[in-house]
């Protein structure tokens, strides 16, 4: 952008500092959590730890990591995380392929339905219900198979299909390639940004959903990681529990750790996995985002 007024240059500034500002009141949030976790607990409660750590520890990491609970609950994440979004994208894609044929037989009727579908929600205790006929309750698929479907990313998928051009499905089938041969090795790798785009954005709800979890399931070894933090933090109780049985695994750092601190420890190592993925996806989901742009 070449400035050539003062307006222009005023223009600049106030988008920077916008910018900054923005950045600032995204990043302090984690900076403090962060700097709260590596601080010692108990001068932590004495207030004024904001920039750094006061009196610098990793006792926070070690107490929660030294507890089998965490590795449990982080197993679950990441398999409903890796699981999920797998059949997500698989079965999205699939419907959406299916949808964007012109030769479908009733597709604006199979459009209309879906799309009633995700405008009008049944409610939570018919859901509950259902799950409960289907055998979902206190059951690890209760977090695969509601989310193996979804019209929107359907929708999103179908559009990009449908800029294919009609000649290359043809003349494939010409030279004697069936639907599924087509699907898969034409039109799925024609549509890599796309994908990757709604992967990345399934992959970071299963990470951080908690609420099926809270309300469909009640066994202690289907807690996800997301819920194991919620209990942590709104329940004084289970905190508490939490950091006795802390204390009692390593007796040697319990003059270090407070609850508070043990939180926020927590907190980052709830976090800090799908942070660090986040800007190797990220690529793709910004060269699927240009292309639906220019292809709209």
């Amino acid at each position: 952008m070449k400035i050539r007024s003062r307006g222009d240059q005023w223009f600049v500034a106030f988008n920077v500092f916008l910018m900054l500002a923005v950045v600032v009141l995204t990043l302090a949030p984690f900076w403090f959590a962060l700097v709260g976790s590596l601080n010692q607990g108990v001068d932590y409660m004495r207030g004024g730890v904001y920039l750094w750590p006061r009196e610098s520890t990793l006792a926070n990491y070690r107490s929660i990591f030294a507890d089998n609970t965490i590795y449990h609950a982080y197993f679950i994440t990441v398999s409903r995380s890796l699981i999920g979004t797998t059949l997500h994208v698989a079965f999205t894609a699939l419907v959406a392929y299916g949808m964007s044929r012109k030769a479908l037989a009733g597709r604006n009727v199979y459009l209309i339905i879906m799309l009633f579908t995700m405008f009008f929600y049944g409610g939570l205790i018919p859901t509950y219900l259902l799950y409960k006929q289907l055998g979902l309750l206190n059951n690890f698929l209760v977090y695969i198979v509601p989310t193996m479907f979804s019209v929107w990313d359907m929708i999103i998928i179908m559009s990009f299909f449908r800029t294919i051009p009609e000649s290359i499905v043809e003349s494939a089938k010409i030279d004697g390639a069936g639907e599924y041969r087509i699907f898969l090795q034409l039109v799925l790798p024609l549509t890599k940004p796309v994908l990757a785009a709604i992967a990345l954005f399934n992959c970071v709800y299963h990470w951080n959903a908690y609420t099926d979890a809270l309300f469909f399931t009640t066994k202690d070894y289907l807690e996800p990681v997301q819920l194991f933090l919620k209990r942590i933090v709104t329940d004084a109780s289970v905190a508490q529990k939490f950091g006795e049985q802390v204390a009692g695994n390593m007796p040697e750092e319990a003059k270090q750790i407070s609850s508070e601190t043990l939180k926020l420890a927590m907190m980052m190592a709830a976090t800090a996995p799908i942070l660090i993925v986040y800007p190797f996806l990220q690529r793709f989901f910004v060269k699927g985002v240009l292309i639906g742009s220019v292809k709209g």
